[in-house]
């Protein structure tokens, strides 16, 4: 496979309320007999991604024991492997993950020890299925710097405004890119499912540190989308991110109605 999986699965939310005091988001029950991150999993193994980095830190440890059974999931070691990388107390650095370039950037030697030249970044809180290999020719064939999996939303589809609202040209370059506004502009969401080559994220990581800057959406999307190529990719399938109670709630019904 050309590319490696990245799959940012540390945050809280608060929106979550009681049911994220014990565990992440990314560990939540879905479905009954799955967790949320089995969605992001499954798609990276059917995808035939062989190496996967999952990045954990907000009450973790559910998390990182269902991790520790990847039997289930075919990322043999010969291949690759599944790695859980948790904030590490070093010398010169005590900090927490300070948003989600930083949690990258704290792992930068994992990518420059890898080969693959691009990187799949996802996040484990989202229900979905999808071949990452479509979205990758996709943009090998825009020569793109960067490419984000965009979603239209419906009228009945949960409050556009907690995502981060993109509009694209009629080539479907990215001309606009609003995390959380106010209002709402455009019905195009960003999925925050991301392609870009492993080089060049290595160079905006290691800038955007340099600058103390912490957030991949604000600190490389939205600062580089008039410097760098980044074009959105349309999917049209069954989406959910679960930030919300009644998000959860939904999307727990959807999946046990399908199975």
């Amino acid at each position: 496979m050309k590319a490696l999986g990245l799959i940012l699965a540390g945050g809280n939310n608060n929106r979550m309320r009681e049911l994220s005091n014990k565990r992440a988001i990314a560990a939540m029950p879905v479905g009954g007999s799955f967790r949320c991150i089995d969605f992001a999993l499954s798609n990276m193994s059917n995808s035939h991604i062989q190496k996967v980095a999952v990045l954990t830190q907000y009450n973790a440890r559910s998390l990182n024991e269902h991790l520790s059974s990847s039997k289930w999931w075919d990322f043999g070691r010969k291949q690759g492997g599944l790695y859980v990388f948790t904030p590490t107390v070093t010398s010169d650095n005590s900090w927490w993950y300070r948003g989600t370039a930083d949690a990258i950037y704290r792992n930068i030697d994992f990518l420059k020890r890898c080969h693959e030249p691009y990187v799949i970044i996802t996040s484990g809180d989202c229900v979905y299925k999808m071949d990452y290999n479509e979205v990758l020719d996709y943009h090998i064939s825009k020569k793109a710097d960067i490419t984000v999996v965009c979603r239209d939303m419906g009228p009945e589809e949960d409050d556009v405004c907690r995502f981060g609202i993109v509009r694209m040209n009629e080539d479907s370059r990215i001309v606009e890119f609003e995390e959380k506004p106010m209002v709402a502009r455009s019905n195009t969401v960003s999925t925050g499912i991301y392609v870009i080559r492993r080089r060049a994220l290595i160079e905006m990581l290691e800038k955007c540190a340099e600058e103390a800057r912490w957030d991949f959406v604000t600190d490389i999307l939205i600062r580089y989308k008039n410097l760098k190529r980044i074009y959105g990719y349309k999917m049209t399938g069954y989406w959910s991110n679960i930030a919300t109670v009644e998000s959860y709630y939904k999307t727990n019904m959807a999946v046990s109605y399908t199975h």
